[in-house]
């Protein structure tokens, strides 16, 4: 089997055999190169220890990141290369981490550590293929099948719990039944891994073709209960309301797999009705209502995103999505700029792309080419540079000062209320007739 490796790959892994050690590309992206897939990065692994790594890379600039784990990053314009020593690791004993690391010369030592079949498999184009725990015939069967005996590979580091299932619902493999029991038994322990390392492997699920089977996947071995415990009250949630024919938690899958690939989307679908079973209600005719699970769940999307270690930027635009997912039924041009102002140009289309998927998934044949001239009137105004914040306004906090207005946040009450005043008659923009706005509301000093 001979496998495409790109000109600065290989430059790398030349170097390192004119100097006369062994090295390959290992793990996902020989995987990916099996699967026809263009990896996002390559790994190379090496008989050279670290310090022997840097003296063949003295001319190139590297990073030392890692290195005592055995890890030099050598950086190029086409991209960079994480070059790791074979390594041997000592008993893991917080599932996190191992007691020591150790070195070797020997590839098959290397890739006995290793997480699942499909990862432990090295390449280079002298050698070809180096395949000890045949990962191949696993690709070919499209199985994630842990290295030896599944718990002891998940004991040592119980993220791999999560990688199983995130590597299940990217490729659209199966898991092994052995590996899964060993899962599923294993499940409580994610509880002990960092909410970063959580926070990483969910995304990658998030913008797999098809989130939910990686959701579901976690419903089922229990990491649900410790990863997002707010959807398991979701699972068969009967929402008694004749706009759905699916539980809450199948809306909300069905949800997450209509959105594009875009993770302030894809999670913001995913917790847009995260609040629903707290706002429930029921009205004399057996109808179920869920007032106001907008906005307790743009706060509970919040409380979520910050417990996962989430960036505060990423927290506040998908909250704002949550918040906003509701408001689109009879809303006309003032509405329209009204949402824009609070959402944000940025963010705007990001919020329309899940009213669609949100839309689809409800009961019967949604038509949602009504969101698409809401979409078409947005893009006119942005367009147009039709006024619908402040910043538009053909006044400022300064002018409003020399008016005599004390500075603080009257202020500020002030623009808010010109800038309502223009969105509903954008021919007030004028200075002039700014003026006159402000004259006629409030007492100036």
């Amino acid at each position: 089997m001979e496998l495409y490796i790109p000109g600065y790959v290989n430059k790398v892994l030349n170097r390192l055999e004119e100097a006369g050690f062994e090295a390959f590309i290992v793990g996902g992206c020989v995987r990916d190169l099996i699967l026809n897939r263009i990896p996002n990065d390559y790994d190379v692994t090496t008989s050279a220890t670290p310090d022997e790594i840097q003296e063949v890379f003295k001319n190139y600039k590297t990073l030392y990141v890692g290195k005592q784990f055995g890890t030099i990053v050598v950086i190029q314009s086409e991209g960079d290369i994480e070059v790791t020593t074979y390594r041997k690791e000592g008993k893991y004993i917080d599932g996190r981490r191992p007691s020591e690391v150790t070195f070797s010369r020997n590839i098959k030592e290397d890739l006995s550590r290793r997480d699942f079949t499909i990862n432990s498999i090295v390449y280079n184009k002298n050698t070809g293929i180096i395949d000890p725990y045949n990962g191949i015939q696993d690709i070919e069967s499209r199985i994630i099948r842990a290295i030896g005996e599944p718990s002891e590979r998940l004991n040592e580091d119980y993220l791999r719990i999560l990688r199983a299932v995130r590597f299940s619902t990217q490729l659209d493999f199966s898991i092994d039944e052995n590996t899964y029991i060993a899962c599923e038994k294993l499940s409580d322990s994610i509880k002990y891994i960092s909410a970063e390392r959580i926070k990483d492997e969910i995304f990658k699920i998030l913008l797999s073709e098809r989130p939910s089977k990686g959701i579901r996947l976690m419903e089922d071995m229990g990491l649900l209960n410790y990863v997002i415990p707010e959807l398991v009250e979701t699972i068969d949630f009967d929402q008694k309301n004749p706009h759905h024919n699916r539980t809450l938690y199948e809306h909300i899958l069905c949800v997450v797999d209509n959105t594009p690939p875009v993770l302030e989307i894809r999670m913001a679908a995913l917790l847009h009705d995260i609040a629903k079973p707290l706002t429930f209600s029921i009205d004399e005719k057996g109808v179920g209502h869920y007032f106001n699970h907008d906005k307790l769940g743009a706060e509970m999307s919040k409380d979520i995103l910050t417990r996962l270690r989430c960036s505060k930027n990423f927290t506040d635009i998908v909250s704002t999505l949550v918040r906003e997912h509701m408001h689109h039924s009879n809303m006309k041009e003032k509405g329209l700029k009204r949402q824009l102002r609070r959402v944000g140009k940025e963010n705007i289309f990001d919020l329309f792309e899940l009213k669609k998927a949100d839309m689809k998934c409800k009961n019967g044949n949604k038509d949602v080419s009504v969101l698409d001239e809401k979409i078409r009137r947005i893009e006119k105004i942005l367009k147009d540079h039709e006024p619908y914040e402040k910043s538009h306004l053909k006044i400022n906090g300064d002018d409003i000062i020399a008016l005599g207005f004390p500075k603080g946040k009257q202020i500020g009450e002030i623009l808010d209320y010109l800038t309502d005043k223009v969105i509903d008659h954008p021919e007030y923009n004028d200075k002039k007739k700014l003026i006159e706005l402000i004259k006629g509301k409030y007492k100036i000093n």
